[in-house]
């Protein structure tokens, strides 16, 4: 938490409502008289509608950990709010649990919630004339979604961050989900019994909060702060302790300092904003979403971003912090060291940060941590927390593949030897359930390349989420010697070396539809190679013969969304125009 602390002052917006906030549209003049009645119906009172409206985007649920507990989170913005002279408005909007749905067709649904979770905040805040948000996340696609919204709508707004579940503990051992996946592949295998299995399953998940490891959800709070559209210091606060609520109300505070000084995502997000992101997304062994979702973010906020990006930073920036699925430190193990701001500063240190980089309360990065109250760095010591200078790995965790196989790239992520060569055959599966009934007979081999296509934003469409077969492959004791390319995405509880985002993907006739079983496949990370044995003269002439695939869904929302994804190259975004205004 920053030692300085906005003042509550109900005061200090007399006499800008007329000239600066949008809410006069619904609360000012006597024709408003019906809108103002509609507020006094749900208890608001004069000083409310003299006061800048803010909405409280809550996307709690009782169909994941993740959310349950957000409705506490959000009431405690929404006294920050009120206390610092603002007018707090509760909306909802959807979730998907990505855990639940993982290796069912419901994954599906999982990134066109992120457009979904982004176009109905953004319809709301504009709908009611809004103010500001504070916007709040707990699984996975939550985060970007609201980030999108945000940045979108570009009202003052605060990203407030849920919290994650702290660790299970199983036969003397801290453990998340990714081991019950994993547990999964063992059992199949016959290296797990029904009774450990079970106590795996009963021991995992604690209670409230996003999956403990830095996964998705913790990826994308720490790169929140790296934005800065987050407080340094906001992202690692477990889901059920005093300071996650504190960390709420501060964020409920914030955003009527940020209406008042009418500091708005424009004014904070730059291209330098994003390398930081990238430079943390790296530096910690975050999951390989956060490419897709900082493409979007990037595109939403006008800002050049590519794909290549992500590698050329990479490329300079060490990974120092080792956590799951690479490592066994959770998110709760870096926030008992100081949290994201730790990772941040010995970057800075080291020049690979932009300090100058705006952030959300007003004063930069470089800046914000000096109003922290961190421990001295020489008095950090864990075993998972690396130095800059003698670091984990001498590059970051994010690797962008290209070749015949991935023209518009491939994503890897680093969680084991970062000089991992691999060359073998290719097992054509063309859906993920086809795929893990492989795995699960008994029948993969060492030395197999299993490639699952027709799973990309378009061709799933949705491009799902494959940790159950991913961690099955673990499970099965296959993590160094079997490669996996999808065109579809990983979890960031993913590990081992699993290629995902390959573009352009097989629906639109991207060479990964183009294989055949047998072909030799070589995936090389030093030189950052996805190909396959054939000429260019033989893809050609396979593509010749190749028929897209028939649409999976003739209506509904998973057909409107199979019709306007873009590719995984760009983020998957729904608005490619976007990036060109």
């Amino acid at each position: 938490m920053s030692k300085q602390e906005p003042q509550p002052d109900a005061d200090r917006f007399a006499g800008r409502k007329e000239a600066n906030l949008r809410s006069k549209d619904v609360t000012e003049g006597a024709e408003r008289a019906p809108h103002r009645a509609m507020f006094r119906a749900m208890g608001f009172d004069d000083e409310d509608l003299s006061s800048p409206l803010v909405g409280v985007a809550n996307p709690a649920a009782d169909i994941t950990p993740c959310n349950v507990h957000l409705d506490d989170v959000a009431d405690a913005a929404i006294a920050g709010t009120d206390a610092a002279g603002g007018m707090p408005i509760e909306f909802g909007t959807i979730t998907i649990s990505d855990a639940i749905s993982m290796g069912t067709e419901g994954m599906k649904a999982s990134l066109i919630s992120r457009e979904v979770i982004a176009d109905s905040v953004e319809l709301v805040s504009f709908g009611e004339r809004m103010d500001g948000l504070v916007t709040v996340a707990g699984c996975d696609k939550n985060l970007p979604g609201m980030m999108m919204a945000a940045i979108r709508t570009d009202l003052p707004s605060v990203f407030l961050y849920g919290g994650s579940i702290m660790p299970g503990h199983h036969d003397g051992r801290d453990v998340t989900i990714v081991q019950v996946f994993e547990g999964v592949g063992a059992y199949g295998q016959g290296d797990m019994d029904d009774e450990e299995l079970d106590q795996l399953e009963r021991t995992a998940c604690p209670g409230a909060g996003s999956c403990g490891g830095m996964f998705t959800a913790n990826t994308m709070a720490s790169i929140s702060e790296a934005l800065g559209l987050a407080p340094l210091g906001s992202a690692s606060a477990p889901a059920e302790v005093d300071e996650r609520y504190e960390v709420a109300e501060r964020a409920g505070e914030l955003v009527l300092e940020c209406i008042e000084k009418d500091r708005r995502p424009s004014d904070i997000l730059s291209r330098e904003s994003f390398e930081n992101a990238i430079a943390v997304q790296t530096a910690i062994g975050g999951s390989t979403n956060g490419v897709l979702h900082l493409l979007a973010l990037a595109a939403e906020a006008g800002v050049d971003l590519s794909i290549e990006d992500f590698d050329e930073i990479s490329r300079r920036t060490p990974k120092i912090a080792d956590m799951q699925p690479g490592g066994q430190s959770v998110m709760n193990d870096l926030h008992e060291l100081g949290g994201v701001p730790v990772v941040i500063r010995r970057l800075l240190e080291a020049g690979l940060i932009h300090g100058d980089a705006m952030t959300v309360t007003g004063r930069t990065i470089a800046e914000e941590l000096e109003t922290l109250d961190l421990p001295d760095d020489a008095e950090i010591e864990a075993d998972f927390l690396y130095t800059v200078e003698e670091p984990k790995q001498a590059e970051g965790a994010i690797k962008i593949l290209t070749g015949n196989l991935a023209p518009g790239g491939a994503v890897l992520k680093v969680t084991g030897d970062d000089a991992f060569h691999h060359v073998g055959p290719a097992r054509i599966f063309e859906h993920e359930e086809d795929a893990m009934a492989y795995v699960q007979r008994g029948d993969i081999e060492s030395g197999d390349v299993i490639v699952i296509r027709n799973e990309g934003p378009k061709g799933g469409p949705g491009m799902r989420e494959m940790l159950g077969v991913t961690a099955a492959v673990v499970g099965a004791g296959h993590e160094d010697d079997v490669a996996l390319l999808t065109d579809g995405r990983f979890s960031g509880g993913t590990r081992g070396p699993m290629i995902g985002h390959i573009a352009p993907e097989a629906a639109i006739g991207g060479p990964i539809g183009l294989l055949e079983d047998g072909d030799e496949v070589t995936v090389d990370i030093p030189s950052r190679e996805l190909s396959v044995d054939l000429s260019d003269a033989e893809l050609d002439a396979r593509r010749e013969e190749w028929e897209p695939p028939a649409p999976q869904y003739s209506g509904g929302i998973l057909a409107k969304y199979a019709r306007d994804f873009g590719s995984a190259a760009d983020g998957a975004i729904t608005n490619p125009g976007l990036k060109n205004e």
